[in-house]
């Protein structure tokens, strides 16, 4: 069975008008307004809403000049419900008989081009299945429609197997949308189960993260978009997930998307999926993650990292809840909340010019700041048990005992890498401990109390200093201090002895720094 409707009514309207006495066929499909603002019947329609499109037309042009008969976008290329023989036929979902046609005076004052034309005769069926009326098919003779009984009947029968075609067309692409759906979400499921599963989930009583906690509550039942900011390794993802946890959308899935991890050239199609050849290396159809997402919630970690150009685009999904795939020009409609996350300062990169003052807005209804976790040290000793007792339990191993000394040792610490790096060195520290006694392990530069610095990274052994540096003094500083640690690790970033892991960031935030301060790796490698 052909399942594009496109081909197959392009299919229909050329064998039928290889028939004898037949000039024209046209097929109308009823669709959502769309060009209103150009369309020459715009005053005659009465809802804007929805109207008639020309979707294949064949026809034998006797004038002079001769009519292209097969351009779509020409004359009755929109036809509102119930105007012209075209629109009564379906609005009325019934055809006109030969009757209704001689006394119409729509056929009456019919156009220079059909007089041109010599057509004497009109049939139109609705394509019609059940209830439902998909469209309209018509077919324009030059002998009148009194004479042609045979042809109605023959135009009966074509209509009925068209709709038939139509709705089993419609059935097939629902089934395969509910397919790739089903896909999607257990592809994005398995790999949001791994990373739950590594991290755990919100611990702590400090009275900033119970401020988080009552945000949470506040907004998590309603559809708003949320911002959430914080330094990496705060938790930002495991706010996301328990305000889409706590939400009337919890039953759906909740796709993530890192904007910083994704290749410049893939952003569109990583959002809004693509067709079979619609680019170099598109070997296959693909949808992205609004697709999945839909009905549920749509994560953007890191959006700060997103490119302009696409920024722009996301917009108007937001905005509209409409999108295209690359390499084609169906309009498709999504239903997702968003939560975007950030490590950056937005307002700075609004005016650096980097970052959509509209898409700002538009994201930043309820914002919700998670607080670094050197200033919520009460949080230190409820995360550090919680992570011995998930990773021993992972690891098949007795919970080991902490003394005294070690918690100092960890309160007193400035966590540059926040709660992600609390958990890798509690990680470390149990697989270095041989018995029960926790033995605190941190990388050689971290044997000590380390100081912070506002860009995330750290000094060894520092003194604290009363100094304030200047932005340019800052970057010029933090500039070094990355190219020191590439240096330390051979230019490697990924990995337990690579330089994102030696800093307390994320690989993904350290490429981005090493893209803003334009840091070459292979000098540093030499």
């Amino acid at each position: 069975m052909e399942r594009s409707v496109d081909v197959l009514l392009n299919l229909i309207v050329n064998r039928m008008v290889q028939r004898p006495h037949i000039a024209l066929v046209r097929i109308w499909l009823k669709k959502k307004a769309d060009i209103c603002n150009k369309c020459s019947m715009f005053k005659l329609c009465g809802q804007k809403k929805e109207c008639l499109h020309l979707v294949a037309s064949k026809g034998d042009s006797i004038s002079m000049p001769p009519h292209n008969f097969s351009d779509l976008n020409g004359h009755g290329q929109r036809i509102p419900m119930g105007v012209t023989c075209i629109g009564k036929v379906a609005q009325n979902k019934k055809p006109l008989s030969p009757e209704d046609i001689k006394s119409d005076p729509d056929w009456q004052n019919r156009d220079n081009w059909a007089k041109g034309e010599h057509l004497l005769g009109f049939g139109g069926q609705p394509l019609r299945f059940k209830d439902d009326v998909f469209g309209v098919i018509a077919i324009y003779s030059r002998i009148k429609s009194d004479r042609v009984k045979e042809g109605r009947f023959w135009l009966n029968m074509i209509a009925n197997h068209t709709a038939a075609a139509i709705a089993n067309a419609n059935a097939f692409r629902q089934i395969d949308h509910l397919k790739s759906q089903l896909e999607l979400e257990n592809q994005y499921l398995k790999e949001e189960i791994n990373q739950a599963r590594s991290f755990g989930s919100i611990i702590g009583k400090s009275p900033s993260l119970m401020n988080i906690l009552n945000q949470i509550e506040l907004v998590a039942p309603t559809d708003a978009s949320v911002f959430i900011f914080g330094e990496s390794g705060t938790g930002k993802e495991l706010a996301a997930r328990e305000i889409h946890n706590r939400s009337l959308r919890k039953d759906k899935p909740m796709i993530k998307v890192n904007c910083a991890s994704i290749p410049g050239e893939l952003y569109e199609s990583e959002f809004f999926g693509h067709i079979k050849g619609a680019f170099t290396g598109a070997v296959k159809n693909r949808a992205g993650r609004f697709q999945a997402a839909d009905g549920g919630t749509l994560f953007l970690d890191e959006i700060g990292e997103l490119p302009l150009a696409l920024q722009g685009k996301l917009l108007r999904v937001l905005q509209e809840g409409a999108y295209e795939r690359i390499g084609e020009d169906i309009t498709r409609h999504v239903n997702v909340r968003i939560i975007a996350a950030t490590n950056k300062n937005i307002k700075q990169e609004i005016k650096q010019g980097r970052f959509r003052q509209d898409l700002y807005y538009r994201l930043n209804v309820f914002p919700i700041e998670i607080e670094p976790l050197r200033n919520r040290k009460e949080d230190i000793r409820l995360l550090t048990y919680h992570f011995l007792e998930k990773i021993s339990s992972d690891m098949n191993r007795d919970i080991p005992d902490i003394s005294s000394a070690g918690m100092k040792q960890l309160i007193s610490y400035h966590w540059p890498g926040n709660v992600r790096e609390l958990r890798n060195i509690i990680e470390r520290s149990i697989i270095t401990s041989g018995d029960m006694n926790l033995k605190l392990t941190f990388p050689d530069n971290e044997q000590q109390p380390l100081s912070y610095n506002p860009a995330g990274n750290y000094l060894k052994n520092k003194a604290p200093t009363d100094k304030v540096l200047t932005d340019k003094e800052l970057n010029r500083f933090v500039k070094k201090n990355i190219q020191a640690a590439l240096k330390a690790c051979n230019g490697k970033i990924y990995g337990k002895d690579g330089a994102a892991n030696l800093l307390g960031c994320v690989p993904t935030t350290l490429c981005s720094r090493i893209k803003k301060f334009n840091i070459n790796i292979l000098e540093i490698k030499k």
